[in-house]
C-alpha cells in the first residue's frame, strides 16, 4: 500500500502551516472558508485519513463505532442470530454512551471497503467491528492502513494482528456430534452457509474432525442461510441421496427449512430424520417439532465484541475475548437413529 499522506504533506503542497491545515481538517476556527475548502479538497484528492493515535491525542473522538455487514438486507431481517448480536452490541454501547453506525451493503465485492474508507476520511467512527471474515480478507489490511481501531468477530487468520472475540467453535462441534453419536447416528449432512466465509470453513473442518473421532461420516451441502434454499436442497437429498439420518444446519432458518421439507416428503422428524441447528432462537423453540439447537449466547457475544472494541479505542485492550461454552438445547427434533 502507498505511504500514508500526512498533515505535513498537505501543508507543504498548499503552502500553509501545519496548524492551519489541522484547524481546517478538524473544523476549528482560525482559517477562512476558502482555505478550509482548499485543504479539504486536497485531502480528498490525496486520500488523507486521520490516524487513530492522532484522534486520541487531540481528543477528537466521535462517540460512534461502525459495523458494515456484507449480507442481503432481506436475509438479515429473517435471521434472529444477528438481531440478538446487535442487541448485545447496543447494550454495551449504551452503557459507554456510544452510538452504533450500521451499514448493510449487500454482497457486491468492494462496497464494504468503500464504506470504511469514507468513514475514515470523514472521521465518522472511532473504530469498527469486522464480521464474516474471509480468507485473505482485504478489510483487515485496509483498516490497519486507515488507522481505524478494529476487533474481529471470530478467530482470525495468522498474521491478522487484530484482536478477535471468538466463539467456542471446537466445543460446539463436539457437542453436536457427540449428541448425535449417542443417539446412534452414523451419517450426518452438514447444511452449511456460504463456503467463502472463514467461520463456515472452520465449522465444517471441526465437525469433520469430531465425526472422524466418533467413527461417523459428514457430507457437506452448501446453502445460503435462507429457508427456501434449505427446503430445496433437503428435498433433493431426501429424494435422490443415500440414507442419512441426521442433518445439522448452520442457522435456525435453514434448520426450519429442513424440517419443513421433511414434513412435505413424509419423512418423520425425529423418527426417520434428526435435525440440529447451529443457532438457537425463538424459531427453534416454536418449530413443529421444536428444534434441538446450540445456544451460543449471541447477546453476550455481541456485548463482548463491543466491549473489546471500546477497550482498544481507549488504549486498554480487553483480555476477555476467548471462547465461552455454548449449551446444546435438546428438543424434539432429535431422537434415536432408525433401525
Amino acid at each position: 500500500m502507498a505511504e500514508r499522506v500526512t498533515i505535513g504533506d498537505l501543508a507543504q503542497r498548499l503552502g500553509l502551516s501545519k496548524a492551519s491545515v489541522s484547524y481546517a481538517l478538524n473544523g476549528r476556527p482560525g482559517v477562512s472558508a476558502e482555505t478550509r475548502a482548499r485543504v479539504l479538497a486536497l485531502a480528498r484528492e490525496l486520500q488523507w485519513y486521520p490516524s487513530s493515535s492522532a484522534r486520541t491525542l487531540s481528543g477528537a473522538r466521535t462517540g460512534v463505532v461502525g459495523l458494515v455487514l456484507s449480507r442481503d438486507p432481506d436475509l438479515l431481517g429473517t435471521e434472529p442470530y444477528y438481531m440478538l448480536v446487535l442487541s448485545g452490541i447496543e447494550s454495551a454501547l449504551i452503557e459507554a454512551e456510544y452510538g452504533l453506525l450500521l451499514r448493510m451493503v449487500g454482497t457486491e465485492p468492494g462496497r464494504d471497503l468503500a464504506v470504511y474508507e469514507r468513514w475514515a476520511g470523514e472521521r465518522r467512527v472511532d473504530g469498527v467491528m469486522i464480521f464474516d471474515q474471509r480468507r485473505d480478507d482485504p478489510r483487515i489490511p485496509l483498516v490497519r492502513h486507515l488507522g481505524l481501531p478494529a476487533v474481529l468477530n471470530g478467530a482470525a487468520e495468522p498474521g491478522a494482528a487484530l484482536p478477535a472475540v471468538v466463539p467456542d467453535e471446537h466445543g460446539d462441534a463436539d457437542r453436536v456430534v457427540e449428541h448425535l453419536r449417542d443417539l446412534g447416528h452414523r451419517r450426518i449432512v452438514h447444511l452449511a452457509g456460504p463456503s467463502g466465509l472463514l467461520h463456515e470453513q472452520r465449522r465444517d473442518q471441526l465437525m469433520r474432525a469430531a465425526a472422524d473421532r466418533a467413527g461417523m461420516a459428514v457430507e457437506t451441502v452448501e446453502g445460503d442461510y435462507t429457508m427456501g434454499t434449505a427446503e430445496r436442497l433437503t428435498t433433493e437429498r431426501l429424494r435422490h441421496g443415500p440414507g442419512t439420518t441426521a442433518w445439522v444446519a448452520s442457522n435456525d432458518v435453514m434448520a426450519l427449512g429442513v424440517v419443513r421439507a421433511a414434513a412435505r416428503e413424509g419423512v418423520d422428524v425425529p423418527g426417520r430424520l434428526s435435525v440440529v441447528s447451529w443457532d438457537d432462537s425463538l424459531l427453534c423453540e416454536i418449530g413443529a417439532p421444536p428444534v434441538t439447537a446450540l445456544d451460543r449466547h449471541p447477546r453476550d457475544f455481541g456485548r463482548r465484541c463491543a466491549q473489546a472494541l471500546l477497550a482498544v479505542i481507549a488504549g486498554t485492550p480487553d483480555g476477555d475475548t476467548g471462547p465461552r461454552p455454548s449449551e446444546l438445547r435438546v428438543r424434539a427434533s432429535t431422537g434415536p437413529a432408525p433401525a
